[in-house]
């Protein structure tokens, strides 16, 4: 069910499964633009319909700054931690729908930006694993890391805009 979001102007929707164990789909629209971007991301925290993390804010603020009217969140992992640790506490932080939720939002979209840091996505492969699911699609990051993982967009400069991620 819609709600009003995060600004006034914006509607967010959130897509858990039954136990509320697992976040699969976050979106977030608003009034201007033009497009959808799609941002992987790690792991889902506390960001719902209801109440906008920091990370869930920034990267709407990149969204709206790039021109696009609306942004779809997905995750690596989809089991819902507040810290990153908390993917390895669970016998599956994946989650059993997560990657048809993850090809979902990538098909529906002008852009995929890849955004789970340096920490955590190589778990399991899921980094790779995801981007050999995603590479038909042309594929983003708004920077990499000395070792070159997709940087994580919490703590980025606002003016940066999305690279080619290989």
């Amino acid at each position: 069910m819609a709600k009003v979001g995060w600004r006034e102007d914006e509607t967010v929707e959130a897509v858990f499964d039954g136990s509320g164990k697992y976040r699969y789909l976050l979106t977030c629209s608003w009034e201007q633009g033009e497009g959808v971007v799609t941002f992987v991301m790690l792991n889902p925290s506390i960001g719902d319909e209801r109440s906008c993390n920091p990370t869930m804010k920034r990267c709407a603020d990149f969204a709206r700054s790039w021109g696009y009217r609306s942004m779809h969140v997905v995750n690596l992992f989809s089991y819902i931690s507040v810290k990153p640790p908390g993917l390895l506490e669970t016998e599956d932080p994946v989650g059993p729908e997560n990657d048809a939720h993850i090809r979902r939002a990538a098909a529906a979209s002008d852009a995929v930006v890849f955004a789970w840091g340096a920490k955590y996505g190589d778990l399991l492969g899921r980094d790779r694993k995801v981007a050999d699911m995603l590479e038909a699609f042309p594929l983003r990051c708004i920077g990499k890391t000395k070792h070159g993982h997709p940087r994580h967009p919490l703590y980025l400069k606002k003016e940066l805009k999305p690279i080619s991620f290989p």
